[in-house]
């Protein structure tokens, strides 16, 4: 079976959705790991994952490329789009030695945000993979769920996914997008949210254009970090 899967980080791990073949059902689970997740479906073709990929040594201005190419296209959604530092500042397990590494490899120097600095664990995770995986480099791609959300209506969304309108606006973005409804009213697995498994939705269906050669990557022309891993944003 030739699987495709979206996935979102989560507080028990990954949350991550796949089609099986040739039932065409959705199935989805939280994988506490991403070896996990590779044993557990080692066929796949294509993933999308909302987590950065690829990592420069230095960063200018407020983030890296694919950073400063989504945000003019969100609106007021642009805020879920965290600033991502160098490298060095990533890999630094202590906060405060992640904010001396992000302002020594920035121009102008920046630290590291509390928020983003508690996504870093899941970063590492996600980058050690990949330089484990050489063959998977190709088939698996960061994502942006708001984007993807952005590509389905054509304009940024008008609501937070917090509020219940924003939840139903996404909801219904997801319907038109040809997700079925048991699985838009299924419930979140535990150690799962409920928008971890939304939010992973909106990944698969990035992960489904990538398989189909359709995916756009955001810039367009991305650069690689110097293990090789693409930068860029898909949807």
């Amino acid at each position: 079976m030739n699987r495709i899967a979206g996935v979102d980080g989560c507080r028990a791990g990954w949350m991550t959705i796949w089609r099986e073949t040739p039932d065409g059902a959705f199935r989805f689970h939280v994988f506490a790991t991403l070896v996990e997740l590779e044993r557990a479906l080692p066929d796949l073709v294509a993933l999308a994952i909302d987590m950065p990929i690829g990592l420069p040594d230095r960063i200018d201005g407020s983030g890296r490329a694919p950073e400063k190419a989504v945000r003019p296209l969100l609106g007021q959604r642009q805020s879920s789009v965290f600033s991502i530092p160098a490298r060095a500042a990533v890999e630094a397990e202590d906060y405060g030695e992640a904010c001396r590494q992000a302002l020594a490899a920035s121009d102008p120097p920046r630290k590291v945000a509390k928020q983003g600095f508690n996504l870093f664990p899941k970063i590492r995770e996600l980058d050690r993979f990949l330089r484990a995986q050489p063959a998977m480099v190709e088939s698996v791609v960061e994502t942006h769920p708001e984007l993807v959300f952005r590509r389905i209506r054509g304009e940024p969304l008008a609501h937070p996914k917090k509020l219940p309108e924003g939840r139903a606006e996404r909801l219904g973005l997801l319907a038109q997008a040809g997700l079925p409804p048991a699985l838009l009213a299924a419930a979140p697995p535990p150690g799962a949210g409920a928008d971890d498994l939304l939010d992973a939705m909106a990944c698969w269906l990035t992960a489904e254009r990538h398989a189909r050669g359709e995916a756009v990557p955001h810039p367009a022309q991305p650069l690689r970090d110097r293990f090789g891993l693409p930068i860029a944003i898909w949807a």
